[in-house]
């Protein structure tokens, strides 16, 4: 089994920073692409960014600039750094994980979330 737990969520004021964690446990061979994504009241899931195994990264295009994705494969965590925080950054920010597991099964990971408000 594959846990993922989120960390670091809270209430910040319009440009403010937040750093998220996500930390990967269980019984993991290998994690290819790690990624954050979130989902704000009335609306549907969405990419935030994301990173591949070798560093590999992809941005929303509502976060460029602002949002850096960064993982840290020894501690099997990635991290999302959230600068200039906006009103309309408010959401559940999930965590995302493509993980081959240590019986070679491949599988597509969530974290429960983090609730991340951004207001004043």
């Amino acid at each position: 089994q594959v846990q993922l737990v989120e960390s670091g969520g809270g209430l910040v004021q319009p440009g403010g920073s937040l750093r998220l964690s996500c930390a990967a446990s269980g019984s993991i061979f290998r994690i290819d692409t790690m990624g954050w994504y979130r989902q704000a009241p009335g609306k549907e899931r969405e990419l935030v960014a994301a990173i591949t195994s070798i560093g590999i990264t992809n941005y929303a295009d509502f976060v460029k600039g602002r949002f850096t994705i960064s993982r840290d494969n020894a501690k099997k965590t990635v991290y999302l750094q959230m600068n200039n925080l906006k009103p309309e950054d408010t959401a559940v920010y999930y965590c995302n994980a493509g993980v081959v597991t240590s019986r070679l099964g491949i599988g597509d990971y969530w974290g429960k979330g983090a609730l991340v408000t951004v207001s004043s």
